[in-house]
């Protein structure tokens, strides 16, 4: 794949991981949980790719014979929706776009509830949030009675860090939705979704879980959501420190869906926590060839440079910088992943910072200010670095990533007892979160706690 065309499915794998998942309620007041049997085993779930493709075809030359049936130009964006969410592709994105404006400028809105549901979730994929929480807050006034409209806001007003009012749509969500089907399954991700970020890693894991045999249980399992739902317990896994469960959970999408270009990434990432570099250098270049996601590219780059292999990893590292300026150029909304890569590998600090400060006028979500936290402390800020992070955990989420950072903000601000208990959180939680970061976060917590004894044993010797 050309680096050109390489940027035509760069958002796609970012958008699209929110777009399957929300939340909207506070763990810790949840109601009685149900505890999953646990999954069956995994099995291979067939294609529908070429009826895809054939009711693609069908539905385009529909259209080229009567430009105005705005039936078949929803219809067809919601396919071409479904193959963003297969390959990653964003040609299907702006296909998708197309064919809502088009059925919208056929009818109004009040005679076409379709049109404008397909537009907000084009925008939503093509992090247009704002424009999307505006589009389903109308059509949440039109279909008020429905839960669809209340997911789509929900998930908008996610990205946007308005969690009070993410939490109030996903709620109504529940309440007017079926306990069967796709919205059954989307209602246990959201949940999940909001433990997870409320610091409710096991309950987190339990909805998921259910959101995984809802999806199983349908009369015709839908492929990508059931791979999904396993790549996300695989995700969920890995953030506990449980490597073994995320590679069988990795391992499992992967016998549902074949080259599920997520799976093969995160499979990549355990196999490099476990150690096995080889393993997960064939898992990562196995994801680039599906999709070169750039934070795909700079693992691949890091692990290259861990096994001595220097050039291959500069060559990796270049590619990532000419993605970035072909995102630029482009006109993509890419800033906070780009910044977070700068950041981690000491590059372009006060751009890096710049990005994800501008990114976060729009989206105030708790990973954007973790994004402006690290690149704050990489070009020098302090005080906006401390000013963010606290900001990033204000929601009480354990992310090994999210610790690690503020420890190395603690330390730089002289904090130092803050910072080690950062680091142990940090390492307690997912001990090779990152193959270079949790090097660092040990090698820093070593230090800390030498120092430390070394003050003690200073301040005994004088009593």
């Amino acid at each position: 794949m050309s680096v050109k065309r390489t940027i035509i499915v760069l958002v796609a794998a970012l958008a699209l991981v929110a777009l399957g998942f929300g939340a909207y309620r506070n763990p810790r007041a949840a109601s009685v949980r149900v505890a999953p049997k646990g999954l069956p085993p995994a099995m291979l779930l067939p294609s529908d790719r070429a009826t895809t493709e054939q009711s693609i075809r069908f539905l385009e030359n529909r259209i080229q014979r009567d430009p105005e049936d705005f039936i078949a130009h929803n219809k067809l964006a919601g396919y071409y929706l479904q193959r963003v969410r297969e390959t990653g592709d964003l040609t299907y994105l702006k296909l998708a776009s197309q064919a809502a404006r088009a059925s919208r400028a056929t009818i109004s809105d009040e005679h076409n509830f379709g049109g404008l549901t397909v537009l907000a979730q084009s925008e939503f994929v093509g992090h247009e949030f704002t424009a999307s929480r505006d589009h389903a807050i109308r059509l949440a006034q039109l279909e008020s009675d429905k839960a669809y409209p209340q997911q789509i806001l929900g998930d908008a007003l996610l990205e946007l860090g308005d969690y009070d009012a993410a939490r109030s749509a996903f709620h109504k969500m529940e309440q007017m939705g079926s306990d069967q089907g796709l919205i059954a399954v989307a209602i246990q991700q959201r949940i999940s979704r909001l433990a997870l970020l409320h610091g409710d890693i096991a309950a987190a894991q339990n909805h998921m879980e259910q959101a995984a045999m809802l999806a199983l249980s349908m009369p015709a399992p839908q492929r990508e959501t059931v791979a999904w739902c396993r790549w996300q317990l695989g995700e969920l896994a890995f953030s506990a420190g449980d490597y073994a469960a995320a590679e069988q959970h990795q391992r499992d999408a992967l016998i549902t869906f074949p080259d599920y270009y997520r799976a093969l990434a995160s499979l990549g990432r355990v196999r490099a926590a476990q150690g096995d570099y080889s393993g997960a250098i064939e898992n990562y270049q196995k994801a680039i060839r599906l999709l070169p996601d750039p934070s795909f590219v700079a693992a691949l780059g890091d692990l290259y440079k861990l096994t001595g292999r220097e050039k291959d990893a500069a060559a990796q590292y270049a590619l990532v910088e000419a993605i970035a300026r072909l995102s630029d150029a482009s006109g993509v909304l890419y800033n906070r992943q780009q910044a977070l890569l700068h950041a981690d590998h000491d590059l372009k600090r006060k751009e890096a910072f710049a990005n994800a400060s501008a990114e976060y006028v729009v989206r105030k979500d708790i990973y954007g200010a973790d994004a402006v936290a690290w690149t704050a402390l990489k070009a020098g800020k302090l005080h906006d670095a401390q000013t963010a992070i606290t900001e990033a955990l204000r929601l009480g989420t354990r992310d090994a990533r999210l610790f690690y950072h503020a420890g190395l903000i603690a330390n730089a601000n002289g904090d130092k007892a803050a910072s080690r208990d950062c680091l142990q959180q940090a390492l307690a939680l997912s001990p090779q979160f990152d193959p270079i970061q949790s090097a660092i976060a040990r090698g820093t917590l070593a230090s800390l706690t030498a120092e430390g004894n070394q003050k003690a044993s200073v301040s005994n010797s004088g009593k």
